[in-house]
């Protein structure tokens, strides 16, 4: 993405918005908004077209967005800042480290889009949707939490119906064409892009449940 003029001075008009230690706010993110019931945490949230919808449709939900481009959070939360919408907030983190910043059972739903596929089985490691990130995902997400997945990748959400399983999550609302009747949902900015290509969008949900015996003692060692 091309570099945005003026970033810095930007982002720190937006500093209401922008979390720099999110640490500090690890098993407390409800106390930004008190009174809220579901936490919501959005894994590349790019340039926020699908985070403020998303906020504006549910104002009793805090969501928490993910960005490790600035030039695209800064977007985002201007996006966010302008609609004076209060229940939703952004940081730059790695969802490798979702553990450090929120605490166990603190996270009621993980949205999932567009991520970046990584083509070629060495890769695959690095998808957000192999078990080693899907087992991490578990160790913030409440029992019974969701993780809402789109893609318009075939490959790579093929094969992640196969990973939800293995990590403990039950499918359900699988599509290979969500928007076939029109649109569905609140999309992204790429996403409406990829609709007016006629490019079909894949979605599933993933619901947490015990994990499969095979996984459970890989975890566990073997004990």
């Amino acid at each position: 993405m091309r570099k945005k003029p003026n970033l810095i001075p930007r982002l720190e008009a937006c500093g209401e918005l922008v979390i720099t230690d999110p640490k500090e706010h690890r098993g407390r993110w409800r106390e930004l908004m008190p009174g809220t019931g579901a936490l919501r945490v959005e894994l590349g949230c790019g340039k926020g077209r699908f985070t403020v919808g998303t906020a504006q449709a549910e104002p009793d939900a805090l969501l928490i967005a993910v960005e490790r481009v600035p030039d695209a959070m800064v977007i985002a939360a201007e996006r966010a800042r302008e609609l004076e919408l209060n229940n939703v907030f952004f940081l730059d983190a790695d969802a490798a480290d979702l553990e450090a910043y929120f605490a166990p059972g603190e996270v009621d739903r993980i949205y999932i889009n567009f991520c970046d596929p990584w083509p070629g089985a060495r890769y695959a490691k690095r998808r957000l949707t192999h078990p080693g990130f899907l087992l991490r995902y578990r160790k913030v997400l409440s029992q019974g939490g969701q993780i809402h997945f789109k893609t318009d990748n075939h490959d790579l959400f093929e094969w992640s119906l196969f990973q939800f399983p293995k990590a403990g999550f039950t499918l359900s609302e699988v599509t290979r064409d969500l928007h076939a009747g029109g649109p569905t949902g609140i999309m992204t900015d790429y996403e409406e892009k990829f609709y007016q290509l006629g490019t079909p969008i894949n979605r599933c949900v993933g619901t947490m449940e015990a994990l499969p015996p095979e996984t459970a003692e890989k975890e566990t060692g073997g004990e």
